[in-house]
């Protein structure tokens, strides 16, 4: 066991537990030395600290740019304790050793993430004197421990109380671990957002699409038993934020596989088109193997999933769930009956978690929004960057190019299937009525065999829901005219495409011999 800690920095920009985490090393006899905001925190909190102007003989200075940049804070860190020349040195200068270093740094990624944020107030939220004083600290992890999280408090008093002051020294190294990690992605996220910005403080500062180098930071939060096959190990990273299915909230279940994660998010990104809280419309989708086998909206959320399992209620077997609404008693009671291996939503009754409790293996995962910036693909060698599909529909993009307009309710059709279809697999055609997927072609070679495969895949099911009368969705444009003219014949009677093909104009004919309504978007959804 280490030697007892005799005295602590303590210097925090999250105040979160400090003032609780103090009172417990104040009681175990250590001495606290502080600065400026903290310091007053904790004698607000009742508990006695020493300024650090106390320990170094000089005041904080420069707007409190400088205030542990001195030698007898680094020194009281840095000399070795077994040294003799090192405790000599110190000795000589009245330098006193300093055992415990608790910092976190300035908010540098929140400030930089603030629109329009002034380059002068990107600068001034840089740390120096934090992270200098986490990295003697972890330098000198055999006599220092290093504190850099609020997550670390309870753990570290806890052993502080049994071990009578101590730490070990598997702890503290576990602690400078942690501490390097700490300044390595903070000086990463600083270097990013720099390459990105003009250094002009009367401007607000520019984001450029893409960093001349990509730096990404992430900690494993979950090993996972495998990846997509049984031969492929995995494991979960997050960014570190509270939010998205990464950072979800798993509230029963097994525990999640690599490929319930991934159809997990393809639910969630789905159900989440339909949250707007204007409308405030319940939206349920069905994933298996990422594509949709089913999603609808509906005045409750019960009848949306009612509505969306009649679309392929074969498929929908085994699937992942994704809503856009808590679940309540009834939607749990409907859900309850078919076997499902995942249900994601924003949050589950009292009444829901009782109904689902009975399914001991049923994944229930609360998680809260977040949008995706940046979609990335690994390729060998190296990475694709490319931004989320965020891009909404205007009404100032839609063009009727057809000799018939689409009726309102083809409209409303057609405009939820443009968004069902956007999370489809490309080469995708959705067929759909207002509100509800009727067939869905995903993931086919050719757009035509697309439109036949929805169409195939409802007659072998013998599904009550006919295509006569629906309207189809199409991720990109028909090359040639037989996608069209597969869909008249299915019975739809209007699509919406984004346009752009060559033989447009054959397109649009064979669609008003057809007697078809199509819309125009200009905008394409591939999804690979």
């Amino acid at each position: 066991m280490s030697a007892r800690i005799q005295r602590a920095i303590l210097s925090v920009t999250d105040k979160t537990g400090l003032a609780d985490f103090a009172r417990k090393l104040s009681a175990l006899g250590i001495e606290l030395i502080s600065t400026g905001g903290t310091a007053k925190l904790l004698r607000d909190s009742g508990i006695t600290v020493k300024d650090i102007s106390e320990l170094t003989g000089f005041p904080e200075m420069l707007d409190g740019r400088v205030k542990t940049l001195h030698p007898k804070v680094h020194g009281g860190i840095l000399h070795r304790r077994e040294d003799s020349k090192h405790v000599a040195a110190v000795a000589e200068h009245g330098i006193a050793p300093i055992d415990m270093v608790v910092v976190n740094l300035y908010a540098f990624e929140k400030t930089a993430a603030k629109p329009g944020v002034a380059f002068e107030e990107l600068i001034e939220n840089i740390d120096i004197g934090g992270p200098s004083m986490i990295r003697s600290a972890a330098k000198n992890f055999h006599d220092v421990a290093i504190v850099t999280s609020p997550a670390d408090y309870d753990s570290i008093a806890d052993e502080l109380q049994r071990e009578a002051g101590s730490l070990s020294l598997a702890t503290k190294w576990r602690l400078a671990q942690k501490a390097f990690a700490t300044t390595a992605a903070y000086d990463s996220a600083i270097a990013s957002t720099l390459e990105r910005v003009v250094p002009d403080s009367s401007q607000p500062q520019p984001q450029l699409a893409f960093p001349p180098h990509l730096r990404l930071t992430f900690h494993k939060t979950l090993d996972l038993r495998y990846g997509e096959n049984p031969h492929q190990k995995a494991a979960m990273y997050s960014d570190g934020s509270a939010v998205g299915v990464a950072n979800a909230r798993q509230l029963q279940g097994k525990e999640l596989s690599y490929n319930n994660i991934v159809d997990l998010q393809a639910a969630w990104d789905l159900a989440q088109e339909f949250n707007d809280p204007a409308l405030d419309t319940p939206m349920v989708a069905i994933i298996k193997h990422t594509n949709p086998c089913g999603a609808a909206t509906g005045k409750t959320l019960a009848e949306a999933y009612k509505r969306a399992l009649e679309c392929d209620p074969v498929s929908a077997f085994g699937g992942v769930i994704g809503v856009n609404r808590p679940i309540d008693a009834e939607a749990a009671e409907e859900m309850h009956k078919l076997f499902l291996e995942v249900i994601a939503a924003p949050g589950f009754d009292e009444a829901a978690k009782q109904k689902f409790a009975t399914k001991k293996n049923l994944r229930l995962v609360e998680v809260t929004a977040a949008s995706q910036k940046w979609v990335l693909k690994n390729v060998s060698g190296g990475m694709l960057v490319q931004d989320s599909d965020l891009r909404p529909l205007e009404d100032t993009d839609l063009r009727v190019i057809t000799s018939r307009a689409p009726t309102p309710e083809e409209t409303r059709a057609l405009l939820f299937a443009w968004k069902v279809c956007k999370h489809v697999k490309s080469n995708a055609i959705v067929y759909a009525r207002d509100g509800q997927t009727v067939g869905v072609g995903a993931g086919q070679m050719s757009r035509v065999d697309a439109a036949r495969v929805a169409t195939m895949k409802l007659g072998a099911m013998n599904s009550q829901l006919p295509l006569k009368g629906t309207v189809a969705a199409s991720d990109a444009f028909f090359p040639f005219p037989d996608g069209v003219e597969e869909i008249a014949r299915a019975g739809a009677t209007a699509i919406i495409q984004p346009g752009g093909s060559q033989r447009d104009p054959e397109v649009i004919a064979a669609a008003d011999r057809l007697g078809l309504a199509m819309l125009f978007t200009g905008v394409r959804h591939f999804r690979h």
